[in-house]
């Protein structure tokens, strides 16, 4: 499963950023292999729609799963027409969340 968390650095002992559009990076994490990517926000100095264009950039990595802290409306919109599950983070760093998430742990996101 391919997972992409939303953190504060480009590692996975970065904290969690909270923020889902507005996330400095993103981790894409393959919990099968352990692998991961740091992405740069690529959109983190849009001035509007950032949500929005964050959820198609998340759509497009093909991942399974996304873990952050908030999801705005707009992004929810789309990122629900794509077939992924959504969880929300307490915070801690980006390894703690996917140990947490390996575990079903993580509480999925129902808003």
């Amino acid at each position: 499963m391919k997972v992409l968390l939303t953190a504060r650095g480009d590692n996975l002992d970065a904290k969690m950023d909270e923020r889902f559009g507005r996330a400095d990076y993103f981790i894409v994490y393959d919990t099968d292999s352990k692998e991961f990517e740091a992405i740069k926000n690529p959109h983190i100095n849009d001035q509007g729609g950032v949500g929005i264009s964050v959820a198609k950039f998340v759509l497009q990595k093909g991942v399974d799963a996304v873990v952050s802290g908030s999801y705005g409306p707009n992004a929810l919109d789309v990122l629900r027409t794509g077939d992924l599950k959504l969880y929300s983070t307490k915070g801690g760093s980006v390894k703690e969340n996917i140990e947490l998430l390996e575990e079903g742990k993580l509480e999925i996101f129902n808003t």
